[in-house]
């Protein structure tokens, strides 16, 4: 994905019962990247969501 890079912050898709929402990206990892929510019923916690989920790169 392009721009995806250590320390952009991205959109990640809804999943289960957590809706869309802001994620602050550490890695890059061949299947996942790691990081912490921003927003949402997850903000502050640490996550490692697969490439998939990334729906964009977050543009302010």
């Amino acid at each position: 994905m392009k721009g995806l890079e250590p320390g952009v912050t991205v959109v990640l898709r809804a999943f289960d019962d957590v809706p869309e929402h802001l994620f602050l990206v550490h890695t890059i990892e061949d299947d996942c990247v790691t990081g912490v929510a921003l927003t949402g019923p997850l903000a502050g916690a640490y996550g490692e969501p697969p490439l998939d989920l990334i729906k964009s790169v977050h543009q302010p």
